[in-house]
């Protein structure tokens, strides 16, 4: 640890890093990185939108990993003391100004701010705030978690213009706001950091466990990977893969959109049509089709694809 303060501690410096940020999120962002690498782009990656899978559980991920995270950073004070109370707001600060700060970048960046916005800014601040938990004041860790935010949303967009495959973002989110969490803490460390008056040295000493974990892990991570390409390979076929991994390998779906989309449309319409004269109803009914209309429904379009047939304009015009 740091000891003596002023000049004294300046001469002491050593390598801080309070609940894991380097060893974990370094370490996970760069491995993520060398992964996507080795195992390569999905089918359709840039081409086709991929939207986030579900947002309520995004939403609700974020929300218990931010509870449980205040146990990890600052249950490593391993006391139930000052410095535990300081590493639990810090992470409390950071992570809020962390959102604020991706919100604020999509605002101005995009036109508008979004829940996945939210959620990623919360795990930007929260994978920041690690390492220097104990070692900043809560000013300082509004400061660190500010930038984080604003860094990641900038740095997941990094994915498109290299052309790596970065599905969860572990690249932007946990190696960029690991990187400046561990560096950060040279600059705004209380005891040892440049803009508190403790001079350079514990900056140099941050970028240099930075660069090590990076270096190290992405040694390590190419070895393995590359062995279990070679061994036993890596991916699942393209037609496995549009098909859907679960289904293709495990003959199950998390979903059962037949039951959902079968009847709900006809049922919910029906309903509604009842009770507001059919004109609402019936729209909402034929807004939402199950899955497989009947044939007699159903007409070739200009295009050659299938469109409704079903009133009297419709079929003279498919006849013409």
């Amino acid at each position: 640890g740091v000891t003596g303060s002023g000049a004294a501690a300046a001469a002491t410096v050593t390598p801080i890093d309070f609940a894991g940020g380097t060893v974990v999120h370094i370490n996970a962002g760069m491995a993520g990185l060398v992964l996507a690498l080795v195992v390569g782009r999905r089918v359709g990656f840039g081409k086709v939108p991929m939207r986030p899978h579900n947002l309520p559980l995004v939403m609700l991920g974020a929300a218990l990993l931010w509870f449980g995270w205040f146990g990890f950073n600052a249950g490593s004070a391993l006391a139930a003391n000052g410095t535990a109370g300081v590493a639990w707001v810090n992470t409390t600060v950071a992570t809020c100004a962390a959102m604020l700060g991706w919100l604020a970048t999509e605002r101005i960046r995009d036109g508008h701010a979004t829940s996945l916005g939210a959620a990623s800014g919360v795990v930007a601040g929260l994978v920041a705030i690690t390492p220097a938990a104990g070692a900043l004041s809560p000013v300082g860790s509004i400061g660190l978690g500010g930038v984080a935010g604003a860094l990641c949303a900038l740095a997941v967009g990094l994915k498109y213009r290299l052309g790596f495959d970065d599905s969860l973002d572990v690249v932007g989110v946990h190696l960029v706001a690991g990187l400046w969490g561990t560096v950060g803490i040279g600059l705004l460390g209380t005891r040892t950091g440049l803009l508190y008056g403790g001079g350079a040295r514990q900056l140099v000493v941050q970028l240099v466990i930075a660069t090590a974990a990076v270096v190290l892990s992405g040694v390590v991570t190419t070895i393995v990977g590359l062995a279990l390409r070679a061994s036993m390979g890596w991916r699942v076929t393209s037609e496995a893969e549009l098909t859907g991994i679960d289904q293709e390998l495990h003959a199950e779906s998390a979903y059962d959109w037949s039951n959902l989309t079968g009847g709900l449309g006809s049922t919910l319409g029906g309903a509604l049509g009842s009770a507001l004269g059919g004109a609402v109803g019936g729209a909402l009914g034929k807004a939402v089709p199950g899955p497989n209309p009947p044939p007699a429904l159903l007409a070739a379009g200009p295009s050659g694809s299938a469109t409704p047939a079903t009133r009297p304009h419709d079929r003279k015009e498919t006849q013409r």
